[in-house]
């Protein structure tokens, strides 16, 4: 591998990381929000809506906060990390798409998914 090649697999990495951090962050803010919107002594799939918004929230809030760490975790920490972030942006996403004016948020989870998704496809 030449020195051209290993940075481009650097800054490749970094940039993926970073875009994967701002989308978390996006879906932990989108999910806070829709979370604190929803009554909490409405129906069950609103209390779904609620409990899986909150606990997005903070999947994805610590996500960001492990990929934005300056010392490098260990890969496979990371990995099971943003794949945790990944599943629960996207169970997140089904859940407010059956909730009426949750499309933002549906959303920022799927953004947030999909950014997880291409940041685990640079781990490879």
């Amino acid at each position: 591998m030449t020195s051209t090649t290993s940075q481009q697999e650097l800054f490749r990495f970094l940039e993926d990381r970073f875009a994967c951090a701002q989308a978390c962050t996006e879906c932990a803010r989108a999910c806070a929000l829709r979370a604190s919107l929803v009554d909490p002594d409405g129906t069950q799939q609103h209390e779904l809506a609620r409990r899986k918004g909150i606990m997005c929230a903070e999947v994805c809030d610590a996500t960001c906060r492990v990929l934005s760490e300056q010392n490098r975790l260990d890969e496979a920490g990371m990995r099971m990390q943003v794949e945790w972030c990944r599943t629960v942006s996207l169970e997140c996403a089904h859940v407010f798409d059956a909730q009426p004016n949750a499309e933002d948020g549906a959303k920022a989870c799927r953004e947030c998914a999909q950014a997880c998704t291409d940041f685990l496809a640079t781990l490879n």
